[in-house]
């Protein structure tokens, strides 16, 4: 199966499952078991199936087919070559394929002007006018080549201006652009493009990040530490005549690969391999020679032989076009597509199904704790209304006013679940000041100070590890602060159970360790910008201020989401007593109502037994159509056949007359 069909199936499972989400959310409504927290995780579980977007970075120094292989492997069907993919240098900056339902067809273009400012490219995007936006017609392929022309563009500037814009390093004249006539120097004319196509896979969330050569990579902070770091799967590309340059080493060593990282996710294509299919040359010779440069590409980048694979992204592409069969096996294209397939998308999908899987899991106890509830109230009742047979109208007058004693008793004990609350909340709000935005601006000045030191910067790398030390001792803090949280939280809802009577149970903390991991790889993403090679760089006090903005957005992702966690975490805890305590004064509700039916009439407590008991049956049915639902969504297997297919009858979901 090719990467476009596995990712059509994706886009298949998670309409399907987004669909299943909002017909358990109207039942969940319709019997009242909506309470805070299990809205709030049926949003979550929504949003991050809905919202779920995979990203492919196609990495390469000039030259190595990068854009051809992007159009061969998902722009075939066009006719024609979407990307720029002419010979010579193509896509000259940074190029972000997408789809947002909210934004017409269109090209935007970030000037390469911005890179004297100090906004990260983050900060940009929410700057639409500061784009030059080109509209698409999508269906004019010949319109939407032309227009996609634009991110090779190039302008002339002097050396000063190529210096302070990053492009030039007297250091390393070998890896500056070419210099024209005039004496002036070639640099992109655009820093980052964002291209907005209703493209079939990328409606579905795939995102394409099509990168330029070494020299524009470097000098984009925001591309290494941000952008390709949180790509699902990078396609690193090599020419199969060349093998492994130094220059495709230094961005495979510099940007591609971090110590301690899992390298999985990484594909090597060795391309243009029909430059070495020869006349001359016998099919075996030629497959051995492949073979070769295959096997001496992998020792070199240290990876294992399956994850370099030989193609031919023209000649795929004119397979494609044309229908040759034949010259698309021998292109190899299908075999990296079927790698892509298997390992990114295979990937990707047992992420979010273990993902959805846990969330489901929690959905599905915060509303049962709910029946539970109910199922314990009825019982009570029936014990109590059995106690009652037999008994003469004075019993009868004392059991109604014990039960108004008890609900007496009930309301005047809120002080006591405030105090609890009180606690709580106190406490919380130490874990979001740790985990709030003026506490990371704070952890973030001493490292932001010694970036913007003039001149060379040798004590950066010790700025930057007490600044990752402080970041990591704030999170431990927070998990510190939570478990002691939840063990107070614990204690109380014991006491509460006791007391009134409740079933409470303290919702799992959050856990800080993934946070702490993702730290992890943050600080390793950056500390190529701070060796011995990078001094010069770091000196320039727009990169180093791009640098630290960078870095800032990335952090504050990790932190925003963590906050999201603890305040889960909250919402779920105050819910449960909420519902309970809901649910209760219903109970004495309830119960005052029966007495009063068994006063007026003597048929009254044989009714109301037999409506308990149906009740009950009532009870059992709604906790095993919970079971049903949420075992449904848990266990949904992908369709087949295409995003368009009709679910069958095993899979389509029930209607509400059903589930009711």
């Amino acid at each position: 199966m090719s990467f476009n069909e596995q990712f059509d199936q994706h886009g298949a499972w998670r309409r399907e499952f987004a669909l299943r989400l909002k017909l358990l959310s109207e039942w969940l409504k319709d019997h009242d078991l909506l309470n805070a927290a299990v809205e709030e995780r049926l949003h979550r579980l929504e949003s991050q199936v809905r919202s779920d977007k995979v990203m492919v970075a196609f990495v390469a120094e000039f030259s190595r087919g990068k854009s051809e292989l992007i159009n061969a492997i998902f722009f075939a069907g066009y006719g024609r070559r979407i990307m720029p993919a002419s010979a010579g240098r193509t896509t000259m900056c940074p190029t972000e394929l997408g789809y947002d339902a909210d934004v017409p067809p269109c090209l935007r273009l970030l000037p390469i002007e911005t890179r004297l400012q100090t906004q990260a490219l983050m900060e940009w995007r929410m700057v639409p006018e500061k784009w030059t936006r080109v509209d698409l017609d999508v269906n004019d392929p010949v319109q939407l080549a032309q227009a996609l022309e634009k991110v090779a563009e190039v302008r002339y500037v002097t050396h000063d201006e190529a210096r302070a814009l990053g492009f030039w390093h007297d250091d390393v004249p070998e890896d500056n652009p070419r210099v024209n006539a005039d004496g002036l120097v070639e640099v992109p004319k655009w820093r980052h493009a964002l291209i907005n196509i209703a493209h079939p896979l990328l409606k579905q969330g795939l995102v394409i990040l099509d990168t330029p050569g070494l020299n524009a990579i470097g000098a984009e902070p925001e591309l290494t530490v941000s952008l390709i770091p949180q790509a699902h799967a990078v396609v690193f590309i090599l020419a199969a005549d060349t093998g492994v340059t130094k220059s495709d080493l230094a961005i495979w060593r510099e940007h591609l690969i971090t110590e301690g990282d899992d390298n999985e996710a990484r594909l090597v294509v060795l391309n243009k391999i029909d430059t070495l299919w020869d006349a001359l040359s016998t099919p075996a010779q030629m497959e051995a020679q492949i073979e070769r440069q295959r096997a001496t590409s992998a020792d070199i980048l240290g990876l294992p032989l399956a994850q370099v694979i030989p193609v031919s992204a023209q000649k795929g592409l004119v397979a494609k076009v044309t229908g040759n069969d034949e010259l698309l096996k021998a292109s190899r294209l299908p075999g990296l597509e079927l790698a892509l397939a298997q390992g990114v998308m295979g990937q990707r999908q047992k992420i979010l199904r273990s993902a959805v899987a846990g969330g489901i899991v929690e959905l599905r106890a915060e509303a049962g704790r709910t029946i539970h509830i109910r199922r314990r109230d009825l019982a009570e009742q029936m014990i109590e209304l059995r106690g009652l047979r037999g008994k003469n109208t004075s019993v009868i007058k004392h059991m109604r006013s014990r039960i108004e004693q008890e609900q007496v008793d009930f309301n005047t004990s809120g002080a006591k679940i405030h105090a609890v609350r009180s606690i709580h909340l106190k406490l919380l709000r130490d874990v979001f000041n740790l985990l709030g935005t003026p506490t990371l601006k704070s952890e973030l000045a001493q490292l932001t100070a010694a970036l913007k030191e003039p001149g060379i910067k040798l004590g950066i790398k010790k700025a930057y590890g007490q600044t990752f030390s402080r970041l990591r001792e704030g999170l431990q803090k927070a998990q510190s602060t939570s478990a002691e949280i939840q063990s107070m939280l614990a204690g109380s809802f014991t006491q509460l159970n006791s007391e009134f009577g409740f079933s409470l149970q303290a919702p799992k903390e959050p856990e800080m360790s993934r946070f702490l991991q993702d730290l992890d790889l943050i600080e390793r993403s950056h500390l190529q910008y701070l060796g011995v090679g990078n001094i010069l760089k770091l000196a320039q006090p727009e990169f180093a201020e791009r640098l630290v903005r960078a870095l800032a957005t990335r952090l504050r992702v990790v932190y925003e989401t963590a906050l999201g966690e603890v305040e889960l975490w909250n919402k779920s805890a105050a819910s449960q007593l909420d519902a309970q305590l809901k649910e209760r004064r219903r109970n004495f509700g309830r119960r005052i109502e029966a007495i009063e039916r068994i006063q007026q009439a003597a048929t009254g407590l044989d009714e109301r037994i037999d409506e308990i008991d149906k009740n009950e049956r009532g009870i059992d049915e709604l906790d095993s159509k919970l079971n049903e639902l949420t075992a449904r969504l848990v266990s949904m297997p992908a369709r087949r056949g295409g995003a368009e297919e009709p679910a069958d009858a095993a899979t389509r979901p029930a209607p509400l007359s059903e589930a009711a």
